[in-house]
């Protein structure tokens, strides 16, 4: 049966190529670039290139490791040091995702908890940030070119967030102001598993 199917959509793209040709332009209308722009799996070198899917090294990849802890499962452990958070699951597992770190002198560490979830946040920079870096906007709603990313998990009453990024390109690296940056796929996965109130232990 399922051959006799194939058979039919192959033989009515080959009779009606206008009709392929519809259906590959309702797709790209749907899942492709926005019109103008062009994907790149690299770093965008002009402003008409969006960034998709990019890791710098399959280590950094979501994925199920061994993982020995005595932390409880669904507690968060972000190792700052090596570039990885991991989700702590049941017998010796946890899902290890690759994340962006802060650079050096803004360091930190401490045991917090989820203290909200926003799904495109909005970003304030702070007073600090102004400082170093005149120029930024005093706010920025949410939307893809937000540096927030797609989703954002605060961590207890600081500063700092599990958050998204524009710049996948960066994770694996330590870059930021303190928050942890993981790739939009990424913190949407993380979004979905972890709850209010689930413990952050940064090392």
């Amino acid at each position: 049966m399922l051959r006799i199917v194939l058979g039919i959509a192959v033989s009515l793209a080959l009779a009606t190529p206008s009709l392929a040709a519809s259906s590959r332009a309702f797709m790209n209308a749907m899942f492709g670039p926005p019109p103008g722009m062009e994907l790149t799996q690299s770093r965008p070198t002009n402003a008409l290139q969006y960034q998709t899917s990019y890791v710098s090294h399959p280590a950094l990849l979501r994925q199920v490791v061994n993982y020995r802890t005595s932390e409880a499962p669904g507690t968060l452990v972000v190792d700052t040091g090596r570039h990885f958070l991991y989700l702590v699951m049941p017998n010796g597992k946890a899902m290890r995702y690759g994340i962006g770190v802060a650079r050096s002198g803004f360091e930190w560490s401490g045991t917090h908890r989820v203290s909200a979830k926003r799904e495109w946040p909005s970003w304030t920079p702070p007073a600090e940030m102004h400082a170093r870096q005149p120029g930024l906007p005093t706010f920025m709603p949410g939307g893809p070119n937000n540096p927030m990313g797609a989703r954002a998990l605060y961590i207890g009453s600081t500063l700092y967030r599990i958050h998204g990024t524009n710049e996948p390109w960066t994770i694996g690296r330590s870059v930021s102001s303190g928050c942890i940056r993981m790739t939009n796929e990424d913190v949407v996965d993380l979004y979905s598993r972890v709850p209010v109130g689930a413990k952050v232990v940064v090392i």
